[in-house]
């Protein structure tokens, strides 16, 4: 990996706005250790779209499905590669689209009304066809067509700038592996003692390393940010750039992204070991 390539780690949502704002972790892969030296929050989307237009080289790990499951997209009729399927999806309005997934899953038999990626299986993660808790379908309709218009590289899916490389990361994934315990709650009153220690515990383990890659924060408050934080959006921001920089050290295959995945569907960071 270039040495001088920033990383970037961000969680996403869907309605970006003071209270719930899109959160970014900047920073750099010094040796085996990822120095994050820059946090922020971005309340508009057209603050997104300027930080996905800073000038590389910069590695980016973000939070939300780049792709569709295979069985929607074939169900509907929609382009079969991902350039154009996000093209198609991103004339669609957030109610119409909401509409539509709605009416699509209503065909489907119970106890299957959701088709999953294949990497959602190993990741644990929902499905993108998700409209509530979180509605990650609309995080798709509001961030893959974004990348699609910057030009990111999309590794396997879109060939654009290479010196900006944007990949598919699950923050929970990774913290999973630290702990089991529920570190984050938008709801206020559900922002626990308990959730409050379970972000102090990911935190000490992502500074003391894992997988031979070890977290420092540049700023010293920018650790209290991490544990006070109850929604766990900085935290989140945080795992996704660790995400980013252990898989953009691997080697083959490139960034831990099986040779046979699916371009429609995309991968998620961390749903297969990391290559050695």
């Amino acid at each position: 990996m270039n040495r001088n390539r920033r990383i970037l780690g961000v969680d996403f949502t869907s309605v970006p706005r003071r209270a719930k704002a899109i959160t970014a972790a900047s920073g750099h892969l010094r040796g085996n250790v990822v120095v994050i030296d820059r946090l922020e929050g971005i309340e508009a989307f057209d603050a997104f779209e300027a930080l996905l237009d800073r000038p590389g080289p910069w590695l980016g790990a973000f939070d939300f499905p780049f792709g569709m499951p295979r069985e929607l997209v074939r169900d509907l009729g929609w382009p079969d590669t991902w350039p154009a399927m996000v093209h198609h999806c991103a004339h669609y309005s957030r109610e119409e689209f909401r509409r539509m997934l709605d009416a699509y899953r209503a065909t489907r038999p119970p106890g299957n009304k959701y088709a999953h990626r294949a990497t959602d299986i190993p990741a644990g993660s929902s499905s993108p066809m998700k409209l509530v808790n979180p509605p990650v379908a609309l995080m798709f309709l509001e961030g893959a067509p974004r990348l699609l218009r910057a030009n990111v590289t999309v590794p396997g899916m879109h060939q654009g700038d290479p010196q900006r490389i944007a990949l598919e990361g699950y923050p929970g994934l990774l913290a999973r592996r630290i702990t089991r315990a529920s570190y984050k709650s938008d709801t206020r009153s559900q922002q626990t003692e308990a959730r409050r220690a379970a972000r102090e515990q990911i935190v000490a383990a992502l500074e003391n390393g894992i997988d031979g890659l070890r977290l420092n924060l540049r700023q010293p408050a920018s650790r209290e940010m991490l544990v006070a934080d109850g929604a766990g959006d900085l935290l989140d921001a945080v795992l996704c750039a660790m995400q980013a920089g252990l898989f953009g050290a691997s080697k083959m295959p490139p960034f831990g992204i099986p040779d046979d995945f699916d371009p429609i569907e995309g991968w998620i960071l961390g749903a297969q070991p990391i290559p050695s």
